[in-house]
């Protein structure tokens, strides 16, 4: 296992690089001149070539991308162009923040997917098997930003119970997190049907309930615990990529999580912050990837790693 996780993590270099790389590329490629957009259309153009030189921009692309990483490599993204902070520190309160969105969210999608998967696996073809699926289907298919305005109309604007956005207190978590959980739910539930169904039919399953063990013991601790690999599959995509910023989410909220930082600057055009940003989505959607690797040994002994 500790094999395999230095592996993984030496695998993680060449693919942060070559994220690096595209970033960097697709950036310089983008239509619009970073110092005009910082100083305005009307501003001195000696001001603008100043600013250029002081970016760095008025260098050739290779040079720039290899100033950037060397700097990158020792913790320093840059420089905001418009907020002149240290990149980093634009980042980091903004990534808290969707970190807290995004835990509250999958807490919520877990308990409702899990529950709703085993139930519906455990009462086949009864009408709450065909209603729950029914809410999942509608649930995957319905879009984020028009159910959180709806949770907001019917919670904030006409029961008053929840405050209508702002970051602050528990309150103001449980309407962002219901609709961003939702989606995950009803992935999550279709899931755990599927693989329920598939575990409950093995004849292991058959023996546990022929030797009287309790129904509740062979659902949760044989069917469930044998049921896992392809839920922690969804739960770890899931979960990586709204680490990437619930855009919608974040912004029908006033959220002020990563995926409306990257939007602002993508918007004003400043690079460091754009680089630094998708760098750091990058680099926690590989990590998410690796733990979720990591949890099939915990669901699944027989899994092992070489």
């Amino acid at each position: 296992m500790i094999r395999y996780v230095i592996k993984r993590i030496l695998f993680l270099i060449p693919i942060l690089l070559g994220a690096s790389l595209i970033i960097f590329s697709i950036m310089r490629l983008v239509p619009g001149d970073p110092a005009r957009l910082a100083l305005g259309f009307l501003a001195p153009e000696e001001e603008i070539v100043r600013l250029r030189e002081e970016l760095g921009l008025d260098k050739p692309i290779y040079i720039q991308y290899l100033i950037w990483l060397w700097k990158a490599l020792h913790g320093d993204l840059g420089r905001s162009i418009m907020s002149h902070r240290p990149v980093l520190l634009d980042i980091i309160p903004r990534y808290i923040a969707t970190l807290q969105l995004t835990t509250a969210g999958m807490c919520v999608a877990l308990f409702v997917g899990i529950t709703t998967g085993v139930v519906a696996a455990t009462r086949r073809s009864t009408i709450f098997d065909g209603l729950s699926m029914a809410i999942a289907l509608l649930g995957v298919s319905m879009p984020t930003f028009w159910l959180g305005l709806l949770l907001m109309l019917i919670f904030s604007v006409k029961l008053g119970l929840f405050p209508a956005g702002g970051m602050g207190g528990v309150e103001h978590l449980v309407l962002p997190a219901l609709t961003l959980g939702a989606f995950a739910a009803a992935l999550i539930a279709r899931t755990t049907r599927t693989s329920m169904l598939e575990v409950l039919s093995q004849d292991y399953i058959r023996t546990a309930e022929a030797k009287g063990l309790a129904q509740r013991v062979v659902v949760y601790r044989h069917a469930l615990k044998n049921a896992l690999i392809p839920i922690i599959t969804v739960v770890g995509i899931q979960f990586g990529i709204l680490l990437g910023g619930a855009v919608f989410t974040e912004t029908v909220f006033s959220w002020p999580g990563i995926g409306r930082l990257l939007v602002e600057a993508i918007l004003t055009r400043d690079y460091p912050l754009i680089q630094g940003t998708i760098l750091v989505i990058a680099a926690s959607y590989v990590i998410v990837n690796l733990i979720t690797d990591l949890l099939y040994a915990l669901a699944d002994p027989r899994i092992h790693y070489e």
